[in-house]
Parts: C-alpha cells; structure tokens; sequence
C-alpha cells in the first residue's frame, strides 16, 4: 500500500512538472482591459508576429556579476560588461537554439529575427499555423476607438520537446498599457499665491533642487533617453517652443539627437511630451534619445519591443526613464521573472534605468468580497531598476518643502523578494511607522518601492504647439530625476569614472553614511483601497526612507558630490 501511495505522489509530481513546461504563463490575466472590446476572429491567412524568450544561461553568474559592479565597496565597481561580453554570458545553449528552430520548421516558420544576445527569437507567420503552433490559442482582433491588436482570449500551450527551452511566448495575451497623464486644476483658493509661480517650469525645478546656471552636461561621450509607447509622439516644434518659453537662463538643446524606431505624424501626446521636455531640461545640453515603439503591428508588446531593442544594440544612452507600468497581478509570473533578468543585463552594462512609481498611491484590488489587497506595480517593483515616485509643494505655487502627493505609487511587490540593498532601510520604517495599514494588505518581505522622488505636481507642457498647465504624475518626476543622474554622469565621466549603472545598491549605502544628499520628505500619505480598514490611505511618508516617496528628493550639489 504504502509503495502504491508512492508511486502516485510520483506521479502526479511529474503531471504538475509537465504542465507548468506545457503551459508557460497559467496565471496570465486574459481580460481585456477596459475599452478594448473584441471584433472579429483573426482570418487564418492573417499575419501575427511572435516573440520567443528563449532560455539563457548563467543567470546566477549574471546576478552576481551585476552586484559585483554595482556595489561602491566591490573592487569590481563600474567594471561592466561589452553587449559582446554580455552575449557570451547569457545566450542560449546550442541545444535551446537547435530544439527551437527544429520545432519551428517542422511548422514550416522560417521568418524569424534573432538579436546580439541571442536569447529572443521574433517570427512572422499566419494566424492558423500560430494555433497550430501554440495549442489554446485563439487570436481575436480588438479594437479600441482607431486602434487594434490581435491578442489570444485563452492560454496557449508548447509542445513538451521545447517547453523547457522558452520562458514565454509574447504577442499573445499583453494588451499595450495606455498611461494616461494626470491634469489637476487648482481652486480659488489657490490663486492668491500666483505672484510667486504659476506652475512647475524648469526654472523652478532647478531652483528647488538647487542646480546653478553652470550645471549643464558638456561631455561628448554621455546620453540619456526616454521611450514612449502605443501611438504617444512628441513633436520636435512642440520641444523647440517649449525650451523657448520655459528655457531661459541655462545653455540647453533644442532638438533631440536620435529617434530609435517609427515617430509617428499624428497629434503628439502629453505623455511623450512631458517626458522629452523634462529629460531634457533637467540633463540640460546632454545628448538625448527617444525610443519610439509605436506597436502598431497588432500582434506587438510594445514594452517588449524596448527591451529588445536595449539587447540588440552595442552604443545606447546611460541613463533611461520610462513612464510605463502594469499591475503585477494582471501579467504572469513567467514574464515578469524574465523582464527582471532584461534589466540584470542592462545592469551589467551600466545603464541606469528608472521607471515611474505610478499614479494609483498603494493600488487595490478586491479578492474576495470582504477583503482587498494592495497592488502594486511592475516594472517598478523590479529590484533591478531605480523607482521614482512624485511630491508636491506644501504650498502649490511657492517653491517651499515638498510633502507627499497623494497619487505616487508605492508598496510592497507580491513577486519579488527584498533585496539585501534595502532590507536594513526598510526594516527601520517597518519598526518605527505608526501609520501602518493592516498587514493583510501588503507583502513585507517583498522588494519595496519607489527609491527616490521627485516633484510630480502641477507642470507645464508644450504638446500640439499648445502650452498645458496643471500636468501631473510620476510620468513627470521620473524624466526629471532621470536628467539629474544625467548631470553626474557628466562629471562621472570628465573625471576618469565609470557611469553610475546601476544606483539602487548606492543610492542605500547613501543614507547609511547620513549624507545630505536628499530632501527627506515626512508629510502626508497616499491613497489605497477605499473600505472600513483602511479608509483610503495607503502608507505614510516618514523621516529616512519610506514606501510613498523613497529616500526623497534630489538636493543636486550634495548627491553629486556623494557619488563621485
């Protein structure tokens, strides 16, 4: 009896094995977003695109290797890696790529596009060979307003041969995430305060963060980007207007350097504005970037496309900001655990990425009818990228101490464990916060977020040769404290040191040493889930580190002269 009892716990061990390589992403959230409404099934002659996340190796040694030159105290600090190097490290075994390809020919794909790090595969075929070949898929077309993407209303499947060599299989189930950027009018009562200043401009940003007239980048060999996604364009008349209004008294740029992908010809968005505009303003005189993944090829991720992008090119920008951001319960565990692994490699080549804290405080979600969770947000509860979150003026129009705005993301990931660089700052506010939600609403051992802050309230910006006030969100402290790094960098690199990569493991050490390089901010919470427990309120800013605004705001001169 008891080896009969054996052999079916055995057996269903291997069935449990079986279906997780058979079925990559069970837990995808297959609910179309809301607007997204189906159309009409895909034809079977219709093309679609797919993306392979092929297995890589050395993952581990690729972790240790980006702690290694990440950490100030390593003898490895700054030591990054070539996209050449990078490749060698991680690209795929012959035995993925040989199993891969075979399984793809014997379904007669031979369209297929690798990139430098060998470790996704994009193919063109027909929509009823992509059923064929990914058994439970079913690809509808979605339309929203004059937009369409051709997304799979099931969960697909791979053949056991080569589930094991393939992480996910993307262009099936992420519907493009359509950030939407705040605008907030002021009441009356606001008014009388207008003598001081009508709005957030960068004059005022670098007042406040204290950036002199002479702190403009002047090396050649440094540059920063942005990337904007799903029909969101900014136009060059729109930058240029904007620098002539707003940039008076520092030597600035006019023009953006490089455009990486399609720029659209169609209104520009607010989004793509606001984050060229900033960048560019607060990293003044600096070589910018703006990737443009437009998706509109239905069947493209275009967040997707950007991590492709960075992995397929051996020169890029050092530092990135990107507004961008999805609930970590809406995307599987398979893709945010290999997204994870894309920001390791960028990492190892010394690229400093930020992502926005969102704009939904600590987020909600409802679990059953009488509980709520928070929810938080990916890729800012990513360990490896730098988290920004937003701040207000404690007066809107003075430039005074900055306390929480109520919108700025941040929390606690559900998916990804505390990261060593973090435990002891965030141990200290779990100890000594009195304003704690219940601990049923949050994950405490997970990677807590954002890392920093920045102003995020009340901005100008020159989209479709218009000037718009009152813009607010993350989309706009992010390119902010993203131009900022920028700035170091340039000093980094005039004097013989390395870009600084990777911050977070710095940025920590940073406070441990009590520097002055941040504006702590203590005042105010932001928002969560509206029921009895906690009544809205989410986590509350206190002194040092906190889960609304990080460690602060940038105080320029300080934080430059503690990172170099």
């Amino acid at each position: 009896m008891k080896h009969s009892v054996s052999v079916l716990v055995v057996f269903c061990f291997l069935i449990n094995i079986i279906d997780s390589r058979i079925f990559p992403e069970p837990e995808q959230n297959l609910k179309a977003p809301e607007g997204w409404l189906p159309a009409e099934r895909l034809a079977s002659n219709d093309t679609v695109v797919l993306t392979f996340a092929l297995k890589q190796q050395n993952v581990e040694k690729l972790e240790s290797l980006v702690r290694a030159v990440s950490d100030p105290d390593s003898p490895h600090y700054g030591h990054y890696l070539s996209l050449e190097e990078l490749r060698s490290l991680v690209q795929p075994s012959g035995e993925t790529l040989g199993a891969v390809r075979s399984w793809l020919k014997k379904h007669g794909i031979l369209q297929c596009d690798s990139i430098m790090t060998g470790d996704f595969l994009q193919c063109q075929t027909d929509g009823r060979t992509a059923e064929l070949l990914l058994p439970g898929a079913h690809f509808i077309r979605y339309r929203k307003g004059d937009k369409s993407v051709v997304r799979s209303n099931s969960p697909y499947s791979l053949d056991p041969t080569v589930a094991e060599h393939i992480d996910f299989v993307g262009g099936l189930h992420r519907f493009p995430n359509e950030k939407k950027v705040l605008r907030r009018k002021k009441g009356k009562s606001d008014e009388v305060a207008t003598k001081f200043h009508l709005g957030v401009t960068p004059s005022v940003l670098r007042q406040r963060y204290n950036l002199s007239i002479s702190d403009v980048g002047t090396h050649p060999n440094n540059s920063q980007a942005c990337a904007q996604f799903l029909e969101q364009f900014f136009h060059p008349a729109d930058l240029s207007e904007f620098m002539s209004l707003f940039g008076g008294g520092f030597e600035h740029r006019y023009e953006v350097d490089h455009v990486v992908g399609q720029q659209g010809g169609g209104r520009a968005g607010l989004e793509a504005s606001l984050d060229v505009e900033y960048i560019m303003s607060m990293g003044a005189n600096i070589s910018t970037w703006v990737f443009s993944n437009p998706g509109r090829h239905e069947s493209q991720e275009p967040f997707l496309q950007w991590m492709l992008l960075l992995s397929n090119m051996s020169s890029i920008p050092w530092v990135h900001t990107i507004s961008y951001g999805d609930d970590e319960d809406s995307l599987s565990a398979a893709f945010m655990q290999r997204i994870n692994v894309e920001f390791m490699k960028a990492a190892a080549r010394g690229l400093t990425i930020l992502f926005a804290s969102g704009d939904d405080g600590a987020g909600c979600r409802q679990v059953s009818k009488e509980r709520n969770v928070f929810r938080p947000s990916f890729p800012a509860s990513s360990p490896y990228v730098t988290t920004v979150g937003g701040t207000s003026f404690k007066n809107p129009f003075q430039v005074t101490y900055e306390v929480t705005d109520y919108i700025s993301g941040g929390g606690f990931s559900n998916v990804f464990p505390m990261p060593d660089y973090q435990v002891s700052a965030v141990l200290e506010y779990l100890k000594s916060s009195v304003k704690m939600p219940p601990e049923s609403y949050y994950n405490r051992s997970g990677r807590a977020y954002p890392d920093v802050a920045a102003l995020s309230d009340n901005y100008w910006v020159v989209t479709n040769r218009v000037p718009i006030p009152w813009v607010s969100g993350t989309s706009a402290s992010t390119p902010v404290f993203g131009g900022i790094l920028s700035l170091i960098n340039d000093q980094r690199i005039k004097r013989g040191l390395s870009p600084l990569g990777f911050l977070n493991p710095a940025l920590y050490r940073l406070r441990g040493n009590s520097t002055n390089a941040f504006y702590d901010v203590t005042h105010g919470c932001h928002i969560s889930c509206l029921d009895d427990q906690v009544l809205a309120q989410g986590f509350c800013a206190a002194p040092s580190w906190d889960p609304v605004t990080g460690w602060g705001t940038p105080n320029y001169p300080e934080l430059l002269k503690a990172l170099l």
